[in-house]
């Protein structure tokens, strides 16, 4: 029986030490933010065995055990109808909410999910219920974009994807099946899907041919760029639960179907060394030092490198390809941008990509909102449904509502 107690003691023991991340003590929701990130972690870790053993994906495997417990079924609510349909050879949801009196046009809203560009679904719960909040407090209509995933297609298959049904949509055809105001369309994402919403925006802005264009664009701390891994928030947030620094570089390096082994160079910036002359250009737009405000650079340093790597941007030329990085688009594009709203968290490696690009675009003379939340962290915004109901999700939510609601 003593032993048994032991065991006991020490199996808790255990799991405490494997539970236990030191936090910020701004943080929400600290200890359920810890339980989030073990589950995801032990999972993840299970799923890279597998790819070890060579049975599948890690992703696939990760991403089917997302989507089994967690798709719902095309089924119509009482108060918002959703159908699927297909855009121009891609999958979309749709979210209607119901005719009000002699009410003729809605305004609407593109949805392009999050997941590192290789995880979730327009039609997993977190989205689903994202979508159809969004649809009833705007009185919106919302096309959640069902763009093919990693390992399936790797960049820039995403972004087309994204950008195909996009501009289906905006067909004025499309748009008088849907009822909506072509006036009042905003393009918005969370994460690798604000980084698709950003890039085909800014895609959409340079098009002549296009006579309807997003009113506004909703970037939910999006991820914005693959230059320099050691920003302030990259370097403060290294370890942070849910989007810690190696996994945000192994996202990237599965989206541009890229070789493990230039992790550690992309992690210390050797691919953007000072004799790599293909990223020289474009460092005076990525200058952290004069983008950021003193409150975010605190005492961190720019990690520049004298010499590094060329050969990783050779084999790796997306990697300043400007529809994956669109941070790094040029001034006479971002000039073009519409009116934007940019949500960051304090406790996030790409709070600063968030930061940097909202300032970038009002340099342009875009009007920007930057929504910045000290106590939340990245991907809270999906998190509002138990057992992953946070309160950091409830407020960014409320808050990217409003906003959209006074603006769209």
């Amino acid at each position: 029986m003593r032993a048994a107690w032991v065991l006991l003691a020490a199996g808790a023991a255990l799991s405490a030490y494997y539970v236990y991340l030191p936090l910020p003590g701004t943080v929400s929701d600290p200890w359920k933010l810890m339980l989030l990130d073990a589950t995801f972690r032990a999972v993840q870790q299970t799923c890279h065995l597998i790819h070890y053993l060579r049975l599948s994906h890690h992703l696939i495997v990760l991403n089917y055990l997302i989507c089994t417990f967690d798709k719902l079924k095309s089924v119509s609510s009482e108060d918002i109808n959703i159908t699927d349909a297909v855009f121009d050879g891609v999958e979309v949801r749709v979210f209607e909410p119901p005719a009000k009196g002699d009410e003729r046009l809605k305004r609407s809203v593109v949805y392009i999910h999050g997941g590192g560009w290789a995880l979730a679904s327009a039609r997993t719960s977190l989205y689903n219920n994202l979508c159809r909040i969004m649809a009833e407090s705007l009185n919106a209509v919302v096309v959640s974009v069902e763009y093919r995933l990693v390992p399936e297609v790797c960049f820039p298959e995403q972004f087309h994807d994204a950008l195909r049904a996009t501009k289906h949509f905006l067909q004025p055809d499309v748009l008088a099946e849907y009822s909506v105001d072509p006036s009042r369309i905003a393009i918005s994402g969370d994460s690798a899907g604000g980084n698709l919403a950003a890039a085909v925006c800014q895609q959409l802005s340079k098009d002549e041919h296009l006579t309807i264009r997003p009113k506004l664009q909703a970037l939910i701390y999006p991820v914005l760029q693959a230059f320099d891994f050691n920003t302030p928030s990259y370097q403060q947030n290294m370890n942070m639960p849910v989007l810690p620094r190696y996994v945000m570089i192994n996202y990237w390096i599965d989206y541009f179907n890229g070789n493990y082994d230039f992790a550690h160079s992309l992690l210390i910036n050797n691919h953007t060394a000072l004799d790599v002359g293909q990223a020289l250009s474009f460092r005076g737009r990525l200058n952290w030092t004069s983008l950021l405000p003193s409150s975010f650079k605190k005492n961190y340093k720019p990690v520049i490198q004298t010499t590094g790597k060329a050969e990783i941007i050779q084999e790796i030329p997306a990697l300043l390809d400007v529809r994956a990085v669109p941070l790094l688009a040029e001034n006479e594009t971002l000039q073009l941008q519409p009116k934007t709203y940019i949500l960051t968290c304090e406790n996030d490696v790409l709070r600063d990509d968030g930061v940097m690009y909202a300032k970038r675009l009002e340099n342009a003379g875009v009007e920007v909102t930057l929504d910045h939340f000290d106590d939340c962290f990245h991907g809270c915004m999906i998190f509002t449904i138990w057992p992953t109901d946070f309160s950091a999700g409830i407020q960014t939510r409320n808050s990217y509502i409003k906003w959209l609601d006074e603006n769209l």
